[in-house]
C-alpha cells in the first residue's frame, strides 16, 4: 500500500480526517526549513505538501509568493530541495510527502529526470498546479514510471466530464480547491459538497480541501462537507514569516480533525 492509503485507512479507523501542512522548502533558509518540517510532524500533521521555490507561482497568493522569494533570495535550488527531502525522509519514513510545483520546474530538468529525482528523495506525489487535465497525459506517464502518484485538482466549477477524468487518472488524493482564485488564509471559506460527493461516486482518490484553510472551524466545516482531509498553507507560512513556532498551530488544527 502507498503511504497515502495507509494513512487514510488508519485515520478512518480512528474516525479522523487528515490534516496536511504546506510550506515552501528553503524558507527562510535550508537549515530552518529542515527544522520546520520536523515541527509540522511533531505538531501532528498527517501529510505534507511542499513547494519548490519558483519565481512565478501563479496559483499562489502573496503569502506563499513571498516565501518563494525569501527562499530564492537565499539561493535555494530544486536540487537543494530534493536533498532536504531525502534527509527528512530518513527521519520520517511513514509520513506521506507531496510536492506542489509548476510545469517550468519540471520541464527545465526534464519530466523523467524530475520524477526520478523526486522518487529518489522519497516523495510520494506531485501536483503540478498549472497543468490542466487536458495537458496532463505526458506528466501522468512520467509520474507512474517513477512510482509517483499524480495528484490532480478539482474545483467548484470543474465540468462533470473532467471530474470523471480526474477520478480515473489521479492517485494518492484529489486536491479540491475551496474557491476560485489563489491561495490565501481566509476568514470564511465555502465548499461544494456536490463536487466531493461526485468524486466519491466516481471512485476518485480521497478528496482533500485546500485554499483558505486557516482556522479549526474551517477544518470541521470541510470534513462535515465530505472531505477526507484538509491542507493548510498560507496560515502556516504567515507564522513562519513572523518567526513563530508552527508546532502549536498545527496541533490546534489537527485537533479539529477528530470528529
Amino acid at each position: 500500500m502507498s503511504r497515502y492509503a495507509t494513512m487514510f485507512d488508519a485515520l478512518g479507523a480512528r474516525g479522523e480526517g487528515a490534516f496536511g501542512a504546506f510550506v515552501m522548502l528553503g524558507d527562510p533558509d535550508l537549515e530552518t526549513s529542515a527544522a520546520i518540517l520536523d515541527a509540522l510532524v511533531e505538531g501532528g500533521a498527517d501529510m505534507l505538501e511542499l513547494g519548490i521555490p519558483f519565481s512565478d507561482p501563479i496559483a499562489d497568493g502573496p503569502v506563499i509568493q513571498a516565501a518563494a522569494v525569501r527562499a530564492l533570495g537565499k539561493g535555494v535550488t530544486p536540487a537543494d530541495c530534493f536533498r532536504l527531502l531525502a534527509d527528512f525522509r530518513r527521519r520520517a519514513p511513514q509520513v506521506p510527502v507531496g510536492l506542489l510545483t509548476y510545469a517550468n520546474l519540471v520541464l527545465a530538468r526534464g519530466r523523467e529526470h524530475f520524477y526520478a529525482a523526486a522518487a529518489e528523495a522519497g516523495v510520494d506525489s506531485v501536483l503540478i498546479a498549472d497543468v490542466p487535465m487536458l495537458e496532463a497525459a505526458p506528466y501522468l506517464v512520467a509520474a507512474r514510471a517513477a512510482s509517483i502518484a499524480p495528484v490532480l485538482i478539482a474545483a467548484p466549477n470543474t465540468p462533470a466530464a473532467t471530474l470523471a477524468q480526474i477520478a480515473e487518472a489521479g492517485e494518492g488524493y484529489t486536491y479540491c480547491v475551496a474557491r476560485a482564485g489563489v491561495t490565501g488564509a481566509d476568514r470564511e471559506v465555502s465548499f461544494v459538497p456536490e463536487v466531493l460527493a461526485e468524486l466519491r461516486k466516481l471512485g476518485a482518490p480521497p478528496p482533500v480541501i485546500g485554499f483558505g484553510i486557516a482556522r479549526p472551524g474551517h477544518v470541521r466545516t470541510a470534513l462535515a462537507a465530505g472531505a477526507a482531509g484538509v491542507i493548510s498553507g498560507s496560515a502556516i507560512v504567515e507564522r513562519i514569516a513572523r518567526g513563530e513556532n508552527v508546532r502549536s498551530f498545527v496541533a490546534e488544527m489537527k485537533s479539529a480533525t477528530r470528529r
